[in-house]
């Protein structure tokens, strides 16, 4: 039989992957009243040793917390999981949906959340499974500020630092997706230069001290890099994409000469390849955030809009 709650002030975690069960945890190590849900019900039973309360549906998650953290595939699966709990069932109940997404996602989960009289959060991770709960830990919130500040200090047990990035419901899942970018590239970057140094004879771990000063550098360089793409201007006071081209070149040559992929650094030299052929080689690197919006075709997303309406 299902242990009855009083709602008020008891929080259910509805999916329980590895990173839901850390969410889950981090609240019981809090001495939170937790409930637990999941599709399997054998997770949620392991977490009963831990004091967790484990239900066996969605509404009865609904039903016994006031405030849910939904933590499932993606965002199909969670509209999919609280179609099923009935309107009524949603007064002073507050969603937190902390599952994967795209931006649009998230914009098309709050506003059906908004139709079905849902208080709704959409949510980011921005840390792995091990350090939730962490004092450093980053979740991201986006979606009514109000919202988020009436709900923001139950939320903390989930990582040291929430941060509200605004009420555009999809700015959380546009600032998760803009710095697993950033992440992800400089990783594959990494392993480029790594596979390159030692088809020469360097060991990855001898070339790693000189990897981590230029990233080190790389951060240093990102205050110019964002300034440039937000105002458009890119002296080239300092550095010039024509200067920086020949470098680019280099690194598309030595993949050759030690038959490495050599997509991603023909990537970057053609991107500023094209900024110095559209008459920019005296600009710096930022002029390159340009070619980038123009798209692949150099079409740019409003010439791509009108081709697709027409």
């Amino acid at each position: 039989m299902t242990k009855k709650l009083a709602s008020a002030g008891s929080v259910a975690v509805l999916g329980l992957g590895p990173m839901g069960s850390a969410l889950a945890r981090a609240l019981l190590r809090a001495g939170v009243s937790t409930v637990v849900w999941n599709r399997s019900p054998g997770r949620a039973q392991l977490l009963a040793a831990d004091g967790a309360v484990p239900v066996t549906e969605p509404d009865e998650a609904v039903a016994a917390a006031d405030l849910l953290v939904l933590c499932l595939r993606d965002h199909d699966a969670a509209r999919a999981v609280l179609g099923g709990v009935a309107a009524p069932a949603w007064a002073g109940k507050v969603v937190v949906n902390l599952s994967s997404s795209t931006p649009e996602d998230g914009r098309r989960s709050a506003a059906w959340a908004t139709r079905r009289g849902i208080d709704y959060l959409n949510g980011a991770i921005m840390v792995p499974t091990p350090l939730i709960g962490d004092p450093d830990a980053l979740i991201l919130y986006a979606g009514d500020r109000a919202l988020f500040e009436r709900v923001a200090d139950r939320l903390r047990p989930l990582a040291g630092r929430s941060d509200h990035v605004g009420a555009d419901p999809g700015a959380a899942a546009l600032h998760d997706v803009a710095m697993l970018e950033v992440f992800f590239a400089g990783m594959t970057s990494f392993l480029h230069a790594a596979a390159m140094v030692t088809a020469q004879g360097v060991p990855a771990t001898t070339f790693l001290p000189y990897a981590q000063q230029i990233v080190e550098v790389l951060g240093q360089s990102l205050p110019g890099l964002a300034a440039g793409a937000d105002t458009g201007e890119h002296a080239g006071d300092e550095d010039t994409l024509a200067m920086e081209l020949a470098a680019l070149q280099h690194i598309v040559d030595t993949s050759a000469e030690t038959d490495l992929d050599p997509r991603l650094p023909e990537l970057m030299r053609d991107l500023a390849r094209r900024a110095v052929d559209g008459g920019h080689g005296g600009d710096s690197f930022s002029r390159v955030v340009d070619q980038l919006r123009a798209g692949p075709t150099g079409a740019g997303p409003q010439a791509r809009t009108s081709a697709r309406a027409g």
